[in-house]
């Protein structure tokens, strides 16, 4: 019974601080060479997350016009999409609730709205897109535009 306690109580000392140490080591070395292929890539990461925000604002404007037989105005804007129109032809088929999911239009990764012009520019029913980084139309790298 005696041997049983002693051997328990070798088995429960603990870690030492060398065996802390290498451990310490080997996490520093790990995060030198897995942290620099992670670092710079968070605009790569918005310009991402802005495209796939364009295409799910597509989708609504597509169901919107669906409904009511037409996109809304540039005036109407994207808030259209959450909010019954009260300005411009507004139809009676609008959906209740809405057309997006969370019940409000998101912000471009830049925290901006996203320009939405209808009937379009570039294209023939409506433009879409977020001014990038610099927020100012055009821009080269992480401060282009991205659009539709």
């Amino acid at each position: 019974m005696k041997i049983l306690r002693d051997s328990q109580k070798k088995k429960s000392r603990g870690f030492t601080l060398i065996e802390i140490m290498v451990v310490i080591v080997i996490l520093g070395i790990l995060a030198g060479l897995v942290l620099p292929r992670f670092m710079g890539r968070t605009e790569e990461a918005k310009k991402i997350k802005a495209k796939l925000q364009i295409e799910n604002l597509e989708a609504a404007l597509k169901l919107y016009k669906l409904d009511t037989g037409m996109y809304p105005t540039t005036e109407q804007g994207l808030e259209a999409l959450v909010q019954k129109p009260v300005t411009g032809a507004v139809s009676a088929n609008w959906r209740e609730g809405g057309y997006l999911e969370k019940g409000k239009v998101p912000q471009d990764p830049w925290n901006r709205p996203y320009v939405y012009v209808s009937p379009g520019i570039k294209n023939k029913d409506f433009d879409l897109k977020s001014l990038g980084g610099d927020g100012e139309e055009g821009g080269e790298g992480e401060n282009a535009d991205i659009e539709r």
